[in-house]
């Protein structure tokens, strides 16, 4: 098959950690074609749906990973799987770029299916389930945020569209730094807040579940860094090895078929103790490390419900 990579530039990318590298190297190793492009480089022209990029050769070489040819511009509708691999922030260039790639899905398969990726975000989606999830309020107005942290006393307070852990906060029931936060926040950004009864289980871990169109193919533990709330290994969160609990599959078996049905094959989500956090469906990690804990080819299993999707 041909395959387009939209993501961040290839260069600086942890060839150890990435997914993206390692959905690469995978998809080399099954003999597909491989053509990256970022995302600024894509463009609509005149009914065609067309990138700027590079055909692509991965090695797992440190400083040498990946080996580009010469600038060229490609139909993306001559392609039969084109990844949306780019981080967020989602913002409006990051939703505008799903727009684009609807126009050529599904005669190209866009993964994760773009229509649903833009009306599915992380912390949005899992409104969908309140039962798995902890008491959660999305608002920009100061005084329903403050009614929330006084119900709760001890609070998360994030972006609403952040990544990476950015912007995270934890406001303890004596903390008085809530004006001054949203004021930071409004100041730059038009966007609602996020707050979410904080969970003492993190302290355990926030554990990423990998799932592969809809079914739960394992787990990692990201344990928070000492003095540090949060747990994302972007921040110092440290991977352990970790099996699935009765819980975590539950939660699976709620969400799977959803995100099966949307065509989100590749999929994320977080979990504190019982709790649902986020639905990460935009760019989720965790491949590298889970393949190294439990033995099993991750890449290999999204591949093949890709190839079985074409088929």
């Amino acid at each position: 098959m041909k395959i387009a990579f939209q993501m961040d530039p290839i260069g600086p990318v942890d060839i150890k950690a990435d997914s993206t590298f390692r959905l690469a190297e995978e998809a080399q190793a099954r003999g597909h074609e491989l053509f990256y492009y970022t995302p600024d480089k894509l463009s609509y022209q005149e009914g065609r749906v067309t990138a700027r990029g590079q055909s692509l050769q991965v090695q797992r070489v440190e400083g040498d990973h990946a080996i580009l040819g010469p600038e060229t511009e490609v139909d993306l509708s001559d392609f039969d799987v084109v990844w949306l691999r780019q981080d967020p922030p989602f913002d409006m260039f990051y939703i505008t770029t799903t727009h684009l790639l609807d126009r050529i899905h599904p005669g190209t398969l866009v993964v994760n299916d773009p229509f649903w990726v833009r009306n599915s975000p992380e912390k949005l989606l899992v409104l969908n389930f309140p039962d798995l999830t902890p008491p959660t309020t999305i608002a920009r107005d100061l005084a329903t945020i403050r009614d929330f942290k006084d119900r709760h006393g001890d609070v998360i307070l994030k972006p609403l569209y952040g990544n990476g852990g950015a912007g995270v906060f934890r406001l303890v029931a004596d903390d008085r730094n809530l004006s001054s936060l949203h004021e930071l926040f409004t100041g730059f950004s038009r966007e609602p807040l996020i707050v979410q009864k904080y969970l003492p289980a993190v302290t355990k871990g926030d554990k990423r579940v990998i799932l592969v169109d809809g079914e739960a193919v394992g787990a990692i533990n990201r344990v928070p860094a000492a003095g540090e709330t949060r747990s994302n290994m972007h921040v110092g969160g440290r991977p352990e090895k970790v099996g699935l609990t009765e819980r975590d599959l539950e939660i699976c078996a709620a969400i799977g078929p959803v995100l099966k049905e949307k065509g989100q094959i590749f999929v994320g989500i977080d979990v504190i103790g019982d709790y649902l956090t986020e639905i990460n469906v935009t760019s989720p990690t965790g491949i590298q490390e889970l393949e190294r804990f439990d033995g099993v080819n991750i890449a290999g299993k999204i591949w093949d419900a890709i190839e079985a999707r074409r088929a």
